[in-house]
């Protein structure tokens, strides 16, 4: 099956953000709603993608073969699936470096955001800063814990995960 130059840029964009969800793919796209992405995943991308046991969004291996772009995840095979590197925008690379570590307690989305503000000088929305620490817990990097409100930790120590920036 030859792609067009779209579905292969979005081919890269699965492979790039998976463990991802029709959400985060409409947003990235540009597409009006989640049934849309479902749409185009089926209908373009069938071969090349499958849903895990939590319906997340995943490419298979001959995608990442098709692509030259670098999987948003790699676990080390020793440990348990815990990725050892992470590839993901901006934003959640630095709610990487504020988040509370894996020993400490949980974190508040507007704890985070406050952190993300003193250390970075940014202003995010607080939305964003949800939205990224979900992303991070589908990665397998961030744990919920439900208090009042759910908080957040990191699941790895912070010096046994390799983050980057992707474009």
């Amino acid at each position: 099956m030859t792609l067009s130059e779209e579905a292969t840029e979005r081919l890269a964009d699965v492979v790039e953000l998976q463990p991802t969800k029709n959400s985060e793919l409409q947003e990235r796209w540009d597409m009006e709603s989640g049934s849309e992405v479902h749409q185009y995943l089926e209908n373009e991308l069938g071969d090349y993608y499958f849903r895990d046991d939590n319906s997340l969004i995943r490419a298979t291996a001959e995608a990442n073969d098709l692509v030259d772009v670098e999987p948003g995840i790699e676990s080390d095979p020793e440990d348990e699936g815990v990725p050892s590197r992470i590839r993901v925008p901006e934003l959640h690379a630095q709610i990487v470096a504020v988040l509370a570590g894996p020993d400490d307690e949980s974190e508040s989305v507007v704890s985070v955001l406050h952190s993300l503000r003193d250390e970075f000088d940014v202003d995010p929305d607080s939305e964003d800063v949800r939205s990224g620490l979900q992303s991070l817990r589908r990665k397998g990097v961030v744990e919920v814990e439900y208090r009042t409100v759910p908080t957040f930790r990191l699941a790895v120590e912070r010096d046994e995960l390799e983050v980057s920036v992707a474009d």
